[in-house]
């Protein structure tokens, strides 16, 4: 209990940090014109779906009148609403269409969910309580308010949802609920773009070195980074929680804190474990945030590349990331030779930078707090383009479609021309440009264009040897049937002698009777 409760202190923390950065989305409403804002309606992105980078969606807005939290929608209820069909009931909603819904009774992943399945191309998220700093909206809602702006977090399901989301603050909503309920249409557009200030992006990643869901990409985006070069700059950033602001400073807090903490309570981590006597405990998570920052620091940050850091951080999972060995300073060892890095110069750049025994400051992860305060990350792993945030699941497709998107016009390097739409990219390069597969297709369960026509060619190949064998087989079959009719005849030729030759000097003439036939008349 004591565990669950400081981790919930320590996510609370790093929420009020700051909210989710919102330069790379925006909201407008073109139809009707009296709601039409130049600079757009502020919102909040949901931190899961894949939103389309570069691009927009501007449909019909359609109101639902349940909270959308059953799985079987009523495609043919909300506002505004639509003409009666013969049978007498309202016409479904007609796709594609943006759906807003209410906040309220399921979590945001459950609702988005079920309007993907109903058909629509964009939630908007209608809030239903004022923000306490909105003083227009409470003192119309006889100051009924929460003080903290509300996040559409995943709550751990969220990698099915493939369409993008916003949340539209209490204020801005009803105005677009009241016209959808007096029948009359409103049009959202729904728009994302990443800032291109130059010819080379930069992108960093937040994460923790016992996270799950980074793994794979850790373990797969070095060949990207690399075949992107100078084009593109890479920062690793670790998530450490504010031990201070969470209590955990001083005796009292390191009795509290127990072993999730370093230097006196000053950093922390939540227990991957979630069992503070066994396994890895926040303290060593903190040490290796510690470690792989060094490693940046010495082997990528002078290219933004970092092919040694990639290396380091999978040779550590590959071999150190179990409970028993995630701290075995053998263990590290082993990877640090494997990944061809100085241990002493990591160690040394660890101690230098305050180290994690002394009741002071770390520099390097003083330097990680205030950058998640100033980004607003609270859900990890997130990355960022051109410090927009990505939304949806952290795959290499989707982050390599991000760093393409942030180029200025003109200046995106041919391996984004040639890979960035495929469904793998690793391969694409890996092949030089060869890419079999699109994206969609390994979803939708399409197979590649290669494998069509093969497959095809060995159908026509097995069809062909059949109906050869079968004309042969029929050729001989008649052949044999040809035979036994003229065996039957032959016999009787030789039986008749001189009379048969009398009758005509044939088998023929003997059918016909002896008799003299004229195929003529």
């Amino acid at each position: 209990m004591k565990l669950r409760l400081l981790i919930a202190s320590l996510v609370a923390t790093a929420a009020q940090a700051g909210t989710p950065d919102n330069v790379s989305s925006r909201l407008m409403i073109h139809i009707p014109h009296n709601l039409f804002k130049e600079q757009g309606y502020d919102h909040r992105e949901a931190l899961f779906g894949v939103p389309p980078y570069g691009g927009s969606i501007a449909q019909n807005v359609y109101y639902a009148n349940s909270d959308l939290c059953d799985a079987n929608v009523d495609t043919r209820g909300g506002y505004p609403e639509r003409d009666t069909e013969k049978d007498g009931k309202m016409k479904p909603w007609q796709s594609p269409y943006i759906l807003m819904v209410d906040r309220g009774g399921c979590t945001f992943v459950q609702k988005v969910r079920n309007a993907q399945r109903s058909g629509a191309a964009g939630v908007v998220i209608a809030d239903n309580t004022c923000l306490c700093n909105d003083n227009e909206c409470t003192t119309e809602n006889q100051g009924a308010c929460e003080t903290t702006e509300p996040i559409m977090a995943d709550d751990g399901s969220g990698a099915d949802i493939s369409i993008p989301s916003f949340l539209m603050f209490k204020r801005d909503a009803d105005k677009v609920k009241n016209e959808l309920t007096q029948n009359r249409p409103v049009q959202i557009e729904m728009a994302w773009s990443l800032p291109s200030p130059d010819d080379r992006v930069e992108y960093d990643l937040w994460t923790v070195p016992t996270d799950a869901v980074s793994r794979e990409f850790l373990k797969s985006f070095k060949v990207v980074a690399e075949a992107l070069g100078e084009r593109a700059y890479f920062t690793p950033h670790m998530y450490i929680y504010d031990g201070v602001r969470s209590h955990c400073q001083g005796n009292d807090g390191e009795n509290f804190c127990y072993n999730l903490c370093t230097n006196n309570g000053r950093y922390c981590a939540t227990d991957p474990d979630n069992d503070l006597d066994h396994g890895i405990s926040g303290a060593d998570v903190v040490k290796e945030s510690l470690r792989r920052l060094c490693v940046w620091k010495d082997y990528g940050a002078k290219d933004g590349v970092g092919s040694i850091w990639w290396d380091y951080v999978r040779e550590f999972m590959d071999r150190c990331s179990s409970a028993d060995y995630f701290a075995n300073d053998d263990c590290v060892r082993d990877a640090y030779k494997h990944a061809k890095v100085d241990g002493d110069l990591i160690e040394r750049c660890m101690q230098d930078s305050g180290g994690l025994e002394k009741d002071s400051g770390n520099a390097f992860l003083d330097i990680e707090i205030e950058s998640q305060a100033q980004r607003g990350v609270v859900v990890v792993p997130t990355a960022f383009v051109n410090t927009a945030a990505i939304r949806g699941s952290l795959t290499v497709s989707n982050v390599f479609t991000a760093i393409c998107a942030g180029f200025v016009q003109g200046t995106v390097p041919s391996i984004c021309t040639m890979c960035s739409q495929c469904a793998d990219p690793v391969s694409c390069i890996e092949k030089k440009g060869r890419c079999h597969a699109h994206k969609g297709e390994e979803s939708k369960g399409g197979v590649s264009t290669h494998t069509f026509f093969t497959s095809m060619l060995f159908v026509i190949c097995v069809f062909g040897g059949l109906g050869a064998w079968h004309y042969k087989k029929t050729r001989e079959e008649m052949r044999e049937q040809v035979r036994g009719i003229l065996a039957e005849y032959m016999p009787l030729e030789d039986q008749e002698g001189n009379n048969g030759m009398m009758m005509g000097g044939s088998p023929m003439n003997f059918a016909m009777g002896g008799q003299k036939t004229s195929l003529i008349g």
